[in-house]
């Protein structure tokens, strides 16, 4: 969903009955990943609280990618996480141990904080930071490549 925010605070106070969780969801990631670089990203149709970042690339064009992002949308709270072990989206591995949530390939999706597992929740997080450091496939709205350095 894209909310009009410029500024982290304005991303919390223009999500509505979201907010609260918004903010709970955010204290976690970062005193679960404090090195974690927090900012706001904003596209063509969502505006989302990211963190970290991966450089991608693709043919035509190449930019920056948050490793794991939180929106609000229209009835639930997503989190985008790009990463994933042995081809398998972190998403994926996590569906069942998170609780009552909606997963996609990048998404894990739910309606409020207190139906998902706080401490899976920290579980997947660690794992994400760990995994992105060897990531080889495509992320970032199945358009973006992590590019390593040249040495």
């Amino acid at each position: 969903m894209k909310v009009s925010a410029k500024t982290i605070e304005e991303f919390f106070l223009v999500s509505g009955e979201q907010e609260n969780d918004l903010r709970e969801l955010d204290r976690l990631i970062v005193k679960t990943a404090p090195n974690l670089k927090r900012q706001l990203f904003s596209g063509p149709s969502i505006t989302m609280l990211g963190y970290g970042e991966m450089t991608w690339m693709n043919k035509s064009s190449s930019g920056v990618w948050p490793l794991i992002s939180v929106a609000p949308q229209k009835g639930t709270i997503s989190i985008y996480v790009a990463a994933e072990k042995d081809g398998v989206p972190l998403a994926t591995i996590y569906k069942k141990r998170l609780g009552k949530t909606n997963n996609g390939k990048t998404c894990i999706r739910f309606k409020r904080l207190a139906d998902i597992s706080i401490n899976e929740l920290r579980n997947a997080i660690k794992d994400a930071i760990t995994w992105s450091k060897t990531q080889e496939t495509i992320f970032g709205r199945n358009c973006a490549q992590p590019v390593e350095e040249e040495t």
